[in-house]
């Protein structure tokens, strides 16, 4: 473990020099254990004095005050909220996206398997963010992160979208009942299955999901990291992993992106 965040970016938006942004992997916090290092998750059973050091840190990197580094209350939803000036951690919406035009504050959304989602329309000054579990996904969540850029202003022509790190395909092994409720909403979702090692278990590709949902809304761009959370331990959280692993607690990764000042 390193004494400072190591995030990874994605190139087209480390292409535009008036934003800050990464994706959080666990290193460079002080949390310990489970939870070590960079655990950012305001709900876990972490020390709280350790989650707030490793915000900190990831306020630091982006480049804003603590105070305007904000992130939702995530319910794996597709709700949205417009963020017009910073707000405490414990009065944080019940919303799985953020979009703001506001310069010098941060947007973040935790993860530990779902796909974590960062925007921006560096024209129009909009940047968002959002939380991409299987539900929130099928819900729409990213279809409503671009809708409240656009309603900021921002046309998705220009807006660039990143899919940071979360389970991947070949680990994302879910039940027959999981496929149908895909299915149910468009047979053309059978693409993001195949056969997996037990029957009755496919596996799922919730970032090719993801890519394919953002691709239809003919944003400028959209990028994929390709990196997988679940069997990569020393580098991200992972919430199936430690199912896995009959572990009593898991860490949350961080994504994070802010205009500069």
């Amino acid at each position: 473990m390193t004494d400072k965040p190591e995030p990874i970016e994605a190139s087209a938006l480390a292409a535009m020099p008036n934003l800050r942004h990464g994706f959080f992997t666990r290193h460079g916090g002080v949390s310990e254990g489970l939870y070590a290092s960079l655990n950012c998750a305001l709900r876990s059973k972490d020390e709280p004095g350790h989650v707030r050091e490793n915000r900190l840190r990831v306020a630091n990197f982006v480049g804003v005050e603590p105070d305007h580094f904000v992130s939702g209350f995530q319910v794996h939803g597709c709700a949205v909220a417009t963020v017009y000036r910073p707000w405490s951690p414990a009065s944080r919406p019940e919303v799985d996206a953020l979009v703001t035009a506001k310069r010098g504050v941060a947007l973040g959304v935790t993860i530990a398997d779902c796909a974590p989602l960062l925007f921006a329309d560096e024209d129009a000054g909009v940047i968002g963010v959002a939380h991409a579990g299987w539900k929130g996904a099928l819900a729409g969540i990213a279809e409503a992160a671009v809708e409240g850029m656009e309603n900021l202003g921002a046309e998705r022509g220009r807006i660039v979208a990143a899919i940071g790190p979360c389970i991947g395909p070949d680990s994302y092994e879910v039940g027959s009942e999981f496929r149908d409720k895909f299915l149910a909403a468009d047979p053309r979702n059978a693409r993001f299955f195949r056969e997996g090692t037990r029957d009755d278990h496919p596996l799922f590709d919730l970032p090719g999901f993801v890519e394919a949902r953002l691709k239809a809304l003919n944003l400028g761009a959209v990028e994929v990291s390709g990196l997988d959370t679940r069997p990569d331990g020393s580098d991200f959280f992972s919430y199936r992993r430690a199912c896995l692993n009959d572990e009593p607690g898991f860490g949350h990764n961080i994504a994070a992106i802010a205009l500069k000042d």
